[in-house]
């Protein structure tokens, strides 16, 4: 098989390359590496590279098949993990200088499980600081090149790393968090797909926070199967983190096939759509009509909860007060050691806890209604951003800029992640100068099947997830 094939392979066809004897995954892992070694130090997708880690478990996974004990479809399969998540004996930085010293003495609990169905571990990636900044800018480690431009791009974040890794074919699969927008805003941007579970679906025991309401690890992928694969085997009950213990366990992938003939979906109206820009907006309204030939119903539905949330003008506090607490020390210690754009999380000092519980009732509230309001409605789809991915130099202009750019790359996202919907962003199309364009699936609390069997049968409708950069460029 052609490298280039190989690396922007499934899971399902790596697994069959395996089990075939066509390839072993000591040869697949080698051949990752190698591709790492020739893009990345353009790329600049990985902060710390695991070759050692990685060949062990390759050789593990190896001599378990030759034994005869199969551990299933991720069993031998390579993955990147951003650098949120605690790798024994590596540093987990959280995007910044100041924490290269904090060494993990475990692995966190989602790699562990990774770990235990098989998984090769390739690398750490790079992470927006303090996994703040909805554009993937990091002006301390650096942001990665979005892989589908030549001229530096933005790759979302927080999940910068892990999105620029998966599209470029650094890694089959990666895994991220996601608080406002930062796994599925990176997948939408780098042409990939990106799912946010519903909190406390899979533990984030061993993660590094920002907000303990709001904070889910997810993953992302080039297919969404691949997102259905590595999220069966990150999520369950972990005693270490109590917001798994009310999750009952899903198995996602016996329904992914099962078709959308008879769904309703509809398009969240108004603020969804607001200001998003024509080729983006063209192409999500493109998609209803996939829908439509695979059987489902496609409306429109007002959301008045959603419109509500917007209006909040204390609507990200859970981010400020809980990153302000869980980050501290850093912002108050080393205040100009940090990059400027966290800075913000200092205005959480002031936030109570009076406050949050306040924020807390009325988020319940909200949730309330609006799951009453999708009552009879299986799925709600939007854009995923507001805007494709722009120049880095445009974004970083300045930090007004930046922040401008902000809203069109996490309100969507945000949104209906405060009211607790589960979501996940799947490719729909490309704009004129060829860079992606991502729909965004809302389910209901609890219902990631229901998000992945839609996303599945658009997935399976058009081409658009067989397209890769070319990075021509770049080697």
């Amino acid at each position: 098989m052609l490298k280039t094939a190989l690396h922007y392979s499934s899971i399902t066809e790596l697994a069959r390359l395996i089990r075939s004897g066509e390839l072993n995954p000591v040869e697949i892992t080698k051949s990752y590496l190698e591709r790492i070694g020739s893009f990345d130090d353009t790329l600049h997708a990985f902060t710390q590279i695991t070759p050692e880690r990685a060949l062990e478990e390759a050789a593990a996974a190896e001599a378990a098949l030759r034994s005869g004990r199969d551990l299933g479809p991720l069993h031998g399969i390579p993955y990147a993990a951003k650098d949120l998540f605690d790798v024994k004996g590596y540093p987990t930085t959280a995007g910044t200088h100041l924490r290269n010293n904090h060494v993990a003495e475990a692995d966190c609990s989602v790699v562990s499980k990774l770990s235990e169905a098989g998984m090769v571990l390739l690398g750490k990636t790079h992470a927006s600081q303090l996994a703040m900044t909805p554009a993937g800018v990091n002006h301390d480690a650096g942001t990665p090149f979005n892989p589908w431009h030549h001229e530096h791009h933005v790759p979302g974040g927080s999940s910068s790393g892990s999105a620029v890794a998966v599209a470029s074919g650094l890694a089959p699969v990666a895994i991220g968090t996601d608080t406002c927008s930062s796994v599925r805003g990176p997948a939408s941007l780098c042409g990939v797909v990106g799912l946010k579970p519903t909190v406390g679906r899979i533990s984030r025991s061993g993660v590094y926070p920002l907000s303990s309401t709001m904070d889910s690890p997810g993953p992302l992928a080039r297919t969404v199967e691949d997102a259905a694969f590595l999220y069966q085997a990150m999520q369950g009950f972990d005693e270490r983190d109590a917001s798994t213990a009310s999750a009952p366990e899903m198995r996602s992938l016996e329904n992914l096939r099962a078709g959308i003939d008879g769904y309703r979906l509809c398009f969240g109206e108004t603020v969804f759509f607001d200001d998003a820009d024509n080729e983006v907006a063209a192409a999500v309204r493109a998609a209803g009509l996939v829908f439509e030939s695979l059987g489902a119903t496609v409306d429109g539905i007002e959301l008045p909860e959603i419109a509500m949330t917007q209006e909040m003008p204390n609507r990200f506090d859970f981010v400020l007060g809980e990153g302000y607490r869980f980050n501290k020390d850093l912002l108050e210690e080393h205040e100009d050691a940090l990059d400027p754009l966290v800075l913000g999380l200092k205005g959480g000092k002031a936030i109570t806890a009076a406050a949050l519980e306040e924020l807390r009732q009325t988020q319940e509230a909200l949730r309330g209604q609006l799951c009453e309001r999708l009552r009879d409605v299986d799925a709600i789809i939007v854009p995923t951003t507001h805007e494709p991915a722009h120049p880095l130099a445009l974004v970083d202009a300045n930090e007004d800029r930046h922040w401008e750019y902000a809203d069109a790359y996490l309100r969507n996202t945000f949104l209906g992640t405060f009211l607790g919907l589960c979501s996940i962003s799947v490719p729909c199309g490309f704009t004129e100068g060829g860079l992606p364009i991502g729909l965004l699936v809302y389910a209901k609390p609890f219902e990631e099947d229901v998000a992945l069997r839609v996303a599945f049968a658009y997935e399976q409708a058009t081409e658009w997830h067989h397209r890769h950069p070319n990075l021509s460029w770049a080697g």
